[in-house]
């Protein structure tokens, strides 16, 4: 079908998409490991567990890639010190280029674990607060900011209308808009909104949340988001491959990203991909190119599998953040409101939840072509992350044959984290466990 032909999505169910790609990714992993299985009360020791168990991660990176999938990176460290990555490729996204452990990926809203950690340390510096009303930062910039403190922004729980749920962002993410969006364009799109809810009173996801982060960060500082992520995290860490992406180049080498069915897209549908075994409908576009600014706080970073690994264990284990800080990431609220006690819970820039290998702090991501989710122990010993190069998995439509592989990779993978096996046959997903807006 030629471009001119094919008839565009509604703007509704693709604009929704990257808000879907995120905070729900833990649900889905989850669901993933839960199946059949009472939550685990603790992790293991170090000395009671097995280590990872390459053949069967290697076996369900290989499932997903059969059910359609372009590749896949997993990287598993289990705190023995020895990771294991593993990368799966289908051939007809070979013949652009070998999937590589160490490619640059877009890690989507992962992004906003970072900038909840930058709103950290610059707390930990008394330069804001957590309290600060958005009012504060951004006089008259948000409706009703008063009554929004900066922790009710990195908790999901300000009310405030997603900003990727306009039609005035649709261009972007589908790449035919090379504007520049800063921070504070993509928050006057959202605030433009009715709030959803008084602030305070429930948890929905929305990106916008993190474009008034990022907006914050800047004031407060005076640097940009890119100088920030630099000079507190990337430099210090030895990230050599993670940055706030500031247009569509990438600095190394990158995971080419896919997407499918993706004829509306810009230079439509390579003839290479037409008819080749394996590819899914026979219709994936090269979208690496893409800008991904339209993603901002709440998705622009661009990392590896092992940056991610090595960012989230600072994270997690202090490194980053004095003792006050940590027990303020450490403190959620309830994301589900049947279950506000034992469900899963949101904190700044992260969630955590139960799963039958042990308790998780997660996040997940998506962008135009990118899937990335990451896992960690409480203490940040242990680290999951699984990258895969297209955001096919929460299209409504999405093949619940490729739902269902990555489910099962993803719970193996926390398993194998804690060095436990993962609960046998886990349940592929309705279209509620195919991830829900939040």
């Amino acid at each position: 079908m030629s471009a001119a032909q094919h008839v565009p999505p509604r703007p509704h169910a693709w604009s929704r998409r990257f808000r879907a790609m995120s905070a729900p990714l833990l649900a889905l992993t989850l669901t993933a490991t839960s199946a059949g299985a009472a939550p685990a009360e603790a992790a293991p020791a170090a000395r009671d567990t097995a280590r990872v168990r390459p053949a069967e991660l290697a076996r369900l990176a290989q499932r997903l890639v059969d059910a359609g999938a372009p590749g896949v990176i997993v990287r598993v460290t289990d705190g023995s010190g020895r990771p294991v990555e593993i990368v799966r490729q289908a051939p007809w996204a070979a013949r652009e280029q070998r999937l590589a452990a160490g490619d640059e990926f877009r890690m989507g809203s992962n992004t906003k674990t970072m900038m909840a950690a930058l709103v950290l340390q610059l707390a930990a510096e008394g330069r804001l607060a957590l309290t600060d009303p958005v009012e504060k930062w951004l006089p008259g910039q948000v409706p009703g900011g008063s009554a929004i403190t900066l922790r009710m922004l990195l908790t999901h729980t300000s009310g405030l209308y997603d900003y990727t749920l306009d039609p005035a962002v649709l261009p972007a993410i589908l790449g035919r808009d090379d504007r520049r969006w800063t921070s504070r364009d993509l928050l006057a799109v959202g605030v433009r909104h009715a709030p959803l809810f008084p602030p305070g009173t429930r948890w929905s996801y929305s990106n916008t949340d993190y474009a008034a982060v990022g907006a914050v960060l800047e004031a407060v500082t005076g640097a940009s988001l890119a100088s920030l992520v630099r000079d507190r995290i990337a430099r210090p860490l030895g990230l050599g491959h993670t940055y706030f992406a500031t247009g569509p180049n990438w600095r190394g080498r990158y995971a080419h990203g896919y997407e499918p069915d993706a004829a509306h897209m810009p230079n439509a549908v390579p003839e290479r991909f037409r008819d080749v075994g394996g590819a899914p409908r026979g219709a994936y576009v090269d979208v690496s190119g893409n800008d991904p600014g339209w993603g901002g706080a709440a998705g622009a970073v661009v990392s590896t599998a092992r940056d991610w690994s090595r960012f989230t264990s600072a994270l997690l284990s202090g490194e980053l953040l004095p003792p006050a800080q940590m027990a303020e990431l450490r403190r959620t609220v309830p994301m589900d409101p049947e279950r506000p006690q034992d469900g899963p819970g949101a904190g700044p820039g992260i969630e955590t939840g139960d799963t039958p290998c042990g308790t998780v702090w997660a996040h997940g991501g998506g962008m135009t072509g990118y899937t990335s989710t990451s896992s960690s122990d409480r203490d940040g010993r242990r680290s999951a992350v699984v990258l895969v190069p297209t955001e096919f998995l929460f299209e409504f439509d999405a093949d619940p044959e490729l739902v269902a592989a990555h489910q099962a990779l993803l719970g193996a993978a926390v398993c194998a984290m804690f060095g436990r096996p993962a609960p046998d046959g886990p349940a592929a997903p309705g279209r509620e466990g195919a991830g829900q807006d939040g």
